[in-house]
């Protein structure tokens, strides 16, 4: 019980020992994969370029879709959950837009189709893990199928591609731009929206009624629901918000590939879930942070990234990310073992 009330206390001394506890690891991490990347880069290559403006700007826009969507699986997980569907729903969102482009609706329509998508994906997702009390991985394994067949069924099985010059508006195709004439104050657009996004969900954690409930059920679903919290209504408050966010990221999506795919955000869940675990987040529900997350997003795109400029393929990049990981899992069991010794 007594976790519990730390837990629902967004503003005490202890959750916020907790949140910084949390991300310290992740930013050495990061920092550490950042500095062995800079000197195998300048130890190979001539001129070096992974700390380059350019290159920083590459990973900020790369880091963008996923920080987005794993914002939303931030909270799913702090809850208690899981989201095994985020990436197929993700895709769903961005052929939802595109569909919309390309049939000439008006932007604004085509982005609220986007977004309203995303968060129509994490209600169903949160109804019925409430309704039907089976476990979110179970559900979310099945609507992840099924939100791949209905993006296949928008798109017909194709890949829907708008006209960029006529039917795509320049400020969303800038959205992931890295061009020297698209960019905010010396970054991609989409990733100032995104640390405004990362902003609001911290404020909304740490400041709200909601977010202590999220903490509450997140550490001890039982004691939440003794205490008078609506179980049912949180998850699916708490879904439909993760959907929110996936719908964003869906946007980002589209701005990247310029076009609507059904099959491309196949895996992409895993990299969400992925940000989240490698920031600190735990998967017994109950600890995470929107700054562990944010971490988390950019120690993969800097794996990402720094392969590349090294000429590493691709299979290393898994690899590496694989074993960060099982890496962070372990971490937090051991963490788990400890408290409850």
């Amino acid at each position: 019980m007594a976790q519990a009330t730390e837990l629902e206390s967004p503003g005490s001394g202890s959750l916020r020992w907790n949140l910084a506890g949390s991300a310290l690891g992740p930013f050495l991490a990061l920092a550490l994969v950042v500095g062995f990347f800079a000197i195998a880069d300048a130890l190979i290559n001539d001129p070096a370029n992974f700390l380059s403006v350019r290159n920083l700007r590459t990973i900020s826009a790369q880091t963008a879709t996923v920080a987005v969507a794993a914002l939303g699986m931030t909270v799913i997980i702090v809850s208690g959950g899981i989201d095994l569907a985020a990436g197929s729903a993700l895709a769903l969102a961005a052929t939802v837009l595109a569909w919309c482009l390309a049939n000439d609706y008006h932007a604004a329509i085509a982005v609220i189709a986007g977004l309203g998508t995303g968060c129509l994906a994490g209600c169903v997702n949160g109804v019925l893990i409430s309704v039907l009390r089976v476990v979110p991985f179970i559900v979310t394994l099945g609507t992840m199928t099924v939100y791949l067949g209905v993006a296949k069924l928008v798109a017909g099985d194709a890949t829907i591609r708008p006209d960029l010059t006529r039917q795509v508006p320049r400020w969303l195709q800038d959205l992931t731009s890295t061009q020297h004439e698209t960019l905010w104050w010396g970054l991609p657009s989409g990733a100032w929206l995104a640390l405004i996004l990362s902003l609001s969900l911290a404020l909304l954690l740490r400041q709200s009624v909601f977010g202590r409930y999220v903490y509450a059920l997140g550490s001890n679903e039982a004691t939440a629901r003794l205490c008078g919290i609506n179980i049912w209504a949180n998850k699916i408050a708490v879904y439909m918000l993760s959907g929110l966010f996936v719908g964003v990221a869906g946007m980002f999506h589209f701005s990247r590939l310029s076009s609507g795919s059904p099959t491309s955000g196949t895996g992409m869940e895993l990299r969400i879930i992925a940000a989240v675990v490698i920031g600190g987040g735990s998967l017994s529900g109950g600890r995470g942070s929107v700054l562990g997350t944010l971490t988390g997003a950019a120690i993969m795109a800097v794996i990402a990234s720094g392969c590349t400029q090294l000429g590493w393929e691709n299979p290393i990049q898994d690899i590496v990310l694989g074993v960060m990981i099982i890496a962070a899992v372990t971490f937090d069991q051991f963490r788990q073992r400890r408290l409850a010794g």
